[in-house]
Formats: structure tokens, sequence, C-alpha cells
């Protein structure tokens, strides 16, 4: 449990807030009540609304409350993204243009590996004998042949018999003129009891093949959404709980109704709390902006914060579906503690992406795992000891980890458990290095001047060794760390996004024109807030250079100005590619965002200076075995310092600080590492207990 003190609300008037998390193999929970800050872990469910109660129940019961004390309720999940991962969605449709049924399986001209004569794409989430055609014809100009009612009725006798679960409508140019496509979607929902996702209503961009995905991914995953969130507002409602506000992939929460309207905006759901949570606890002063790693027990997640917000996207991609609706612009690799470590056919260790997962999870949950885990290698090198309590509760067993470990020695031609341990820690964190290069140099930007945020159960256990790969001197671990997407979840504003494609010249654009484009959107996401009078709306243009395929998004503002956003898109370009163009500028898209903005919880920290818990030898990659010091990371008084080699523990995750590295403790228990000798002059105080090296 963690407990921390908001100093600027007053605890009268407070409302008690919960965020839940659900990952891959915990569920973690932040409970904001009178000012203290209380956090919990359970093991994820196979149904996640089940953990989801047992999570916000162990959190009350810590805090010393009733569930139906909470005043709000906010809810990040795996559940759309599993369902695309696994291919376990709706049986659906997809309704479209006469002519245009295969746009699915043609794509983009891209491959997966272009000199793989063998490489196969992933199969489309609709097969072709669920396509169906419409004679009806519209152009970026107007509806040339309208829709006939009549046949959209037949057809939907046709989806009927063939019992599908819901359904996708998609026609050539709807988002220019979506009459066709609106006729099409509202006569088959009239005679369907099935959801219907139209694509002017999911994605009014051009692009016919990322649209068509788009909109056939939000009908896929749309009843599996729609019977989760019923779950969890039922399970809430007995309980007397308020109803989930769901965290959605732009970074923002959204109501039930909303995000079930939507609901391929959840995706990656988890991932985005955990980069709203890093940029509303660490300050970035000083630094180019924060690398954010979330290293859980599935996968591993890094993003990027820049000038305090996280970059966003449009041009995602989900088990080879591609996502156009914005979100956080999150990078996931399959490396997280419960990744399984093996053998390939070249006798060379791999780690993941397969993983155990919850249950049975690594071998030292003892729960009948018996394939190697990164969690396993953790706990041979000596990072996790015997005697600490994951989550908590449960306990280790250290011997059936060094046995797996050594049944993979012998298998990869190593020499004993311990060596396997370093290899499987070496070859994990090589992978999120790779990934967190990947959004760094491949972008242009230098990861030495940024500051490399750690969170997540297994994070601050590798962060430091990835830091020292990347050249990063800084690193950064919130006290809540271990449950930082549930904290992020507290931390997040209402949000939601409307977008127009209106494919105009920047020097001849009607601003009239333009600004009535930006009057419907403002209306949409307005009509979607909850309290349309606390928004705030931001307009902003996607523009390209004539020629260009891609676009690079700019603020607006009040009024659209063609000069100013001329100057704004030239600077973005420059900065994004290191150049700007005489070429003539395009508008291709209208945005606007509305925001409704959260409270941030402020943490504060009470250590007691008893954190001396003992000391064990662990391995490290720099220098071998050393004695390490074991703190109770909850209770280092703020302002101690720690050198390593120590290790922190917490219920929710531990932290190592190698010996080339040293820790400083902020007033609200965050840990900055730097390298040793690397500190900012500050005077510093030993933790109780001292650095026994």
């Amino acid at each position: 449990m963690t407990d921390a003190t908001n100093t600027e609300t007053d605890e009268s008037t407070a409302p008690t807030r919960v965020g839940v998390d659900v990952g891959g193999t915990f569920t973690d929970v932040a409970l904001s009540v009178e000012n203290r800050l209380v956090t919990a872990k359970v093991p994820t469910t196979d149904d996640q609304s089940v953990g989801v109660l047992e999570g916000i129940e162990k959190a009350c019961g810590r805090a010393g409350i009733d569930p139906s004390d909470l005043d709000e309720f906010a809810h990040a999940m795996t559940v759309s993204v599993n369902a695309l991962l696994e291919r376990d969605g709706a049986k659906t449709a997809l309704v479209t243009t006469e002519g245009f049924r295969d746009v699915l399986e043609i794509g983009r001209q891209d491959r997966p590996d272009l000199y793989d004569l063998e490489a196969e794409k992933p199969e489309p989430l609709v097969p072709r004998r669920r396509r169906f055609e419409l004679d009806e014809r519209a152009t970026a100009d107007g509806v040339e042949r309208p829709v006939d009612s009549e046949a959209v009725r037949n057809l939907a006798m046709t989806l009927s018999e063939r019992d599908v679960g819901a359904v996708a409508v998609c026609l050539l140019h709807a988002y220019a003129d979506a009459e066709n496509e609106r006729v099409a979607a509202e006569t088959l929902r009239a005679e369907l009891d099935v959801p219907v996702s139209a694509s002017h209503e999911v994605l009014a961009e051009f692009r016919e093949y990322e649209r068509t995905a788009t909109t056939t991914a939000d009908a896929y995953v749309r009843p599996t959404i729609e019977r989760y969130v019923g779950r969890v507002v039922e399970k809430a409602d007995s309980a007397g709980i308020p109803a989930p506000h769901i965290m959605q992939a732009n970074g923002g929460i959204a109501d039930p109704d909303t995000v079930c309207e939507r609901a391929v905006t959840t995706t990656l759901s988890g991932p985005a709390a955990g980069v709203v949570g890093a940029a509303a606890t660490v300050d970035d002063t000083g630094v180019e902006g924060l690398v954010t790693f979330d290293m859980g027990g599935t996968s591993s997640d890094v993003s990027l914060v820049r000038d305090g917000d996280a970059e966003r996207t449009t041009d995602a991609e989900i088990a080879g579906v591609p996502i156009r609706t914005p979100m956080v612009d999150v990078n996931t690799v399959g490396a997280g503690g419960g990744s399984i470590a093996w053998v390939d056919s070249g006798g060379a260790l791999r780690v993941g992406p397969r993983s155990s997962g919850a249950d049975p999870g690594p071998v030292c949950y003892g729960r009948g795992g018996v394939e190697a885990t990164v969690t396993d290698a953790n706990v041979v090198l000596g990072y996790i000891g015997p005697e600490t309590a994951l989550g908590g509760e449960m306990t280790l067993d250290v011997e059936a980890a060094e046995d797996a470990l050594a049944d993979l020695a012998d298998e990869a031609d190593l020499e004993d458990a311990l060596e396997a341990a370093r290899g499987v820690y070496r070859v994990a964190n090589a992978t999120m290095t790779r990934t967190i290069r990947s959004v760094t140099v491949e972008r242009g930007h230098d990861p030495r001047t940024f500051a490399l945020v750690a969170f997540g159960g297994a994070g601050p256990m590798h962060a430091a060794a990835l830091a020292s790969a990347l050249g990063i001197d800084r690193v950064v671990v919130p006290r809540p760390g271990g449950v930082l997407s549930a904290f992020g979840l507290l931390a997040a504003d209402e949000s939601h996004d409307a977008v127009r494609t209106v494919g105009v010249d920047l020097a001849d654009a009607k601003p009239g024109r333009l600004e009535s484009v930006y009057e419907d959107l403002v209306s949409d996401v307005l009509a979607d807030t909850s309290d349309s009078t606390a928004a705030t709306v931001e307009r902003a243009a996607d523009c390209r250079y004539a020629g260009q395929s891609f676009e690079l998004t700019v603020s607006v503002g009040g009024t659209f100005d063609a000069a100013a956003i001329r100057r704004r898109f030239r600077a973005a370009h420059e900065r994004a590619y290191g150049y700007t163009m005489d070429e003539g500028i395009e508008v291709v898209n209208l945005r606007a965002t509305s925001t409704v903005e959260g409270t941030d919880p402020i943490v504060r920290h009470d250590g007691d200076g008893e954190a001396f818990l003992g000391s064990r030898t662990a391995h490290f990659p720099e220098t071998g075995a050393r004695e390490a010091t074991v703190y109770d990371r909850d209770r280092i008084e703020t302002g101690a310092t720690i050198h390593g080699p120590a290790v922190l523990e917490q219920a929710e995750s531990t932290t190592v600080v190698p010996p080339t590295w040293m820790g400083d403790v902020l007033d609200d228990g965050t840990l900055v590492m730097t390298r040793a000798g690397e500190s900012d002059g500050k005077p510093e105080t030993e933790v109780e207990g001292g650095d026994d090296r």
C-alpha cells in the first residue's frame, strides 16, 4: 500500500477516485482517497471484469473504505487489442461499393518483408465470403447514383441468414458525401439486431484502404467491447460504484456509451494511460523530453512525451490492421516479465514474443509454468529476492526458476543457470533498446537529450541497463511506478476527436468554407463531451507539400489564417525532415479535439527512514557479482541518496540501481537515477542502514 498526501486539495471536498488498468499478467489499481494514494495489484482474470472488481475491493479494503464510497471510476483494458491480436472478435460482414469488396485484401503495395518471396500478409478481419457490394456511386464532388434502400433491405436478410455479429459499412467517397452510406447504415440498423459501424462516423478521411480497415476493426471489436463494458457497468452498479469512464487510445477518457459507439478508440487503452501518468508525474525540465518505458508481464511499451504532452499519431497498425484514429504514439514489443526464453533452430537464445501470461505465469510463481521467462532470469540474477512478495502477496519459488534456467542453459549450450539468466536479460534488453531507438534516433531525436521514465512491474529493473546502452544519463522512476497506468487514469482528461477530409490548396483555400467544416467538427466533439461548458477545443489541420503522400498536423488556432498555417507547416516539416520546399501546400484534413481537464492527483512521500532490509548477491552486466543493499522503497526518506548497487522493493515493482548509478529521492517519492559522480551537488543524506558495499 502506498500513501500520499495532496496538499492542494481540501480533504472534505476531494472526490474519492479509483483507476484500474488491466494488463496481461496483473490488474493494477490506484485509489485516491482523503488525499492519500492507495495502490493494489491482483492477477488478471480470464474475464477481466472479475479482476477489476477484485482489485477495487482490495484497494478499498486497504484504505478502510467501502467500494460504494467511490465518487469516480476510470478504467483501461486490453479487450479490443486482444480481440485483434488473437483474431477472436465478432463474425463481421463488410458492405462496400460495387467493385471494391477486395480493398481489404489488396491493401497497399508494401510487403511485410521485401526480399521474402514467401512472405504472407495477415488475413483480413473479414473473409471474402462475407464482403458484400451495393450498386451505388459517389465521388468527391457528391452522389452520382443513389443507393437503393430495397437492395439494402434484401442484403440485410442475407446478413441475418449468415448470422453475422457486426457489420461495417464503407462506401466509396463517403468521407466527402456520406448520404449513400448514411442511408445504407440506417437501413441496416433498422433491419438487423447487431452493431453497424459506418465509415463516415468512425473515420471521415480519404484513403480507401485505411478507412475501410479502421471501420472494419471498429465493427470487429464492438460486440466484444459492448459485452465487456456492460459487465463492468453491471458489476460496478451492484457494488454501488459509479459507471466507469474508459481510457481511449488518444489518452483521454470517455463515458461507456461513447466508447461502445467508437469501440476502435479503445485499442492501446492501457499503454496510453501509462504515458499520461508519466507526463503527469515527471518534471521534464532540463531535457528535450521523456522516453516512457512501461514493461509489464507480456510486453513493453515505449513512447515520447514532449513539452508535457504525449506524442500522438494517426498512423498506427495493430496485428497487421491499420488503425487511423488518433492515439498516443506507443510502440509495443513482445518483451515483458512473462516473455518466454527459447532457443531457435540455429542455437541462438531468443526472448518472446510468446508469454506465460498470468496463468500459469513464470516458473517462479509456482503455478505450473515450466518455461523460463524474463522474471525467472531476474530471480536468478538476484534482482528479485526469495523473500520478495510480488503484488504484495505472491511468494516466489527460486529453486524452480533456477531449474528452468538450467534446462535452458543445457538447450543453449551455456555453462549454467546463471549464464542463461544473463543471456535472457541481455537479449530482452537488446530488444527493448531497439524499440527505444525506433522512437528516438529513427525519428531524428537524440536519446541522450531525453530522460527515461521507467514504470510497470518490471520496467525499473531494466531501466538503468537500457539507459547505459543508449547513453541516457537520467532515469526517473515515479513512486507509483508499479501501477503508473492506473495512476494515469486518475490524471487523465476527458477527450474527443473529429476529422474530415477537405483536400484544398492552401493558396486557394476559402476560409469561410473551412470555418463551416470546423463548426461541424466542433459541434460533433462537444456533443460527445460530458460538460461542453467546461471543454476547450483545439483545431488543427493535416498539411503536406503538393506531390507528397503523407501529412504533418499543425495547429490552426481560433481563425483559419493561411499565412500562419504556412509558417507552422514549414517549421514542422523542417523539424521532422530537416528541410523545406518551395512547392505549394495542400490542406488535406481538418481536425477538432475537445478536452475537459481532469485533476492531477499529487503524490506526497512520508518515508520514515527505516528502509534498510539487508543485502543479497546480484549479478550486473558491467561488474559481475556484487553485494547489493536491499531497501523498502516506501520507507526511504525524502532527500535521501541511494548508491548502487542497490535494490529498492515495493509491493508492485522492484527498482535496480546498478553499481555505476546513484539515485535521489524527491519530495513525492520519485527516484531520479543518474550515473555515479553526476549528481547536481545537493547534500547527500544516506539511507538508514547505509551502503554496505
